[in-house]
């Protein structure tokens, strides 16, 4: 039960918590941003959230929280990957205003990604418990 809760919690971060915070004039209403941006930007949102519902099924109905972690590693480690090749594409975590929620100087988001990453790559690396035969 505290692998599922764990995963649940690690998933949401980019299934509830990320369209929550960007659904918004930061960044989909954003009026600074070309349209095709935004596109990409809904996109990314629904489809980080339908991964997360899949991750949440896997888990949930069908015990398989290796799979699930799995999948839900690939969503938190394209967000790192991307927060650290940004230099290379001009990304930034700073908003249009220049804003940057940070804690201890690091970008909390940055914190978020890496504390669920290490909780899903733990999952996904412990040995699935044997299944019983029916």
């Amino acid at each position: 039960m505290l692998k599922k809760i764990a995963l649940s919690l690690s998933v949401a971060t980019f299934g509830l918590v990320v369209p929550l915070l960007e659904i918004n004039a930061t960044h989909v209403f954003n009026p600074m941003w070309p349209g095709h941006a935004r596109l990409h930007e809904v996109w990314q949102l629904g489809t980080n959230s339908m991964i997360a519902l899949v991750c949440l099924w896997l888990a949930w109905r069908r015990a398989d929280i290796r799979s699930a972690a799995a999948l839900g590693l690939i969503v938190v480690l394209g967000f790192l990957a991307a927060f650290v090749l940004g230099p290379t594409y001009g990304g930034s975590m700073r908003h249009s205003d220049g804003s940057e929620l940070t804690i201890a100087g690091v970008n909390a988001a940055v914190i978020v990604m890496v504390a669920a990453a290490a909780v899903l790559g733990l999952l996904w690396a412990r040995p699935a418990a044997p299944r019983r035969l029916q």
